[in-house]
């Protein structure tokens, strides 16, 4: 019986009703003709071709605390299985793994969150305003002219949890086992960029603490400036404090640098992020990873430059959908 899907007993049934012989049907089927038999005797017992029920171990939880662990997890999604032991009503003795197999049967399993900037009300009403205004821009005749631009931390070595080491039973503190990492992540480099369709600006090193006075004579006079000789270019940057100076917006200004307007907390709208990831990644798959802040920036800087401009052009058609999802999700966090 187990080797016929629930479907496929229903169609046996339909041919032992039709008056088919049920040698024929276990033919069809490649199973016993014993195995049709009991399908036709079960089905004239119980009205059924469902399995019976067995026996086996007696469920740990009822109905109630089964509902009771599905709703407390579904207010609140970081709970853990062990607190829901502990509040779950009345006498009982279940284990963590049991609120979990319960909450697995809800079809609510543990994974990493998504981490996201964090959206006030303000935030979403002006990220969804953003969305609306942009929504008709098309990549062809918007888009293309954008240059997205912005500054990301390296750090030259990192410890997220992701990084695993094949070891054997009581390996745990054999040296070659072992990831050691310094007390405060060894430092790291600070990089400014800018991507659009047509191509990319070089990778600039950005030293020390950024004010408004070397954003603009560091980056923007020396980098930017050159990119935006095109009239129909527009400059992208986020609402940081050195980009929204006063020093800053007069100079883009007396330059005639059209600005985009951009919404607070939304690094998720600017494709230069995923670049970014992709740059990280790229390095880390170095077979010999950077041992300073020297080779951290030569090895961003070359892989920056062979990262694929198909990839980037990908990354800014996305745009469109980008809009719409911040709409659609009402100014919350996008997939992006």
């Amino acid at each position: 019986m187990a080797r016929l899907s629930r479907e496929d007993r229903q169609i046996a049934l339909g041919r032992l009703q039709a008056g088919q012989s049920q040698s024929a049907i276990a033919r069809h089927f490649h199973v016993s003709q014993s195995t049709i038999s009991r399908l036709w005797v079960r089905f004239q017992a119980t009205g059924s071709v469902a399995d019976l029920p067995r026996a086996g171990r007696p469920r740990a939880t009822t109905a109630a605390h089964d509902r009771f662990i599905r709703l407390r997890h579904l207010r609140n999604r970081f709970l853990s299985a062990s607190s829901s032991v502990q509040a779950l009503p009345g006498p009982h003795r279940l284990s963590d793994q049991t609120v979990r197999n319960r909450l697995h049967e809800a079809g609510l399993r543990a994974r990493r969150p998504h981490r996201g900037a964090v959206l006030t009300r303000r935030h979403r009403q002006n990220r969804v305003q953003w969305g609306n205004q942009h929504l008709r821009w098309t990549v062809r005749n918007h888009w293309r002219h954008v240059w997205f631009s912005d500054e990301s931390y390296f750090l030259l070595q990192r410890h997220d949890g992701r990084r695993r080491v094949y070891r054997r039973v009581n390996e745990r503190y054999a040296p070659n086992c072992v990831d050691e990492a310094p007390v405060h992540g060894g430092g790291g480099v600070m990089v400014w960029g800018a991507i659009n369709t047509a191509g990319r600006s070089t990778l600039v090193h950005v030293q020390g603490r950024i004010t408004a006075q070397r954003y603009v004579e560091e980056i923007l006079r020396p980098h930017a400036l050159p990119l935006l000789a095109d009239q129909d270019a527009i400059f992208q940057q986020d609402n940081a404090r050195p980009h929204t100076a006063r020093l800053t917006t007069q100079f883009l200004a007396d330059h005639h640098v059209q600005v985009l307007p951009w919404p607070s907390m939304s690094p998720d709208m600017n494709p230069i992020e995923h670049l970014w990831d992709e740059l990280d990644r790229r390095v880390r798959r170095r077979e010999e990873a950077p041992a300073n802040h020297r080779d951290l920036l030569q090895a961003l800087q070359e892989e920056w430059d062979t990262i694929p401009q198909q990839d980037i052009r990908h990354l800014i058609q996305s745009m469109p959908r980008r809009c719409r999802a911040v709409v659609a999700a009402q100014g919350s966090h996008t997939p992006y």
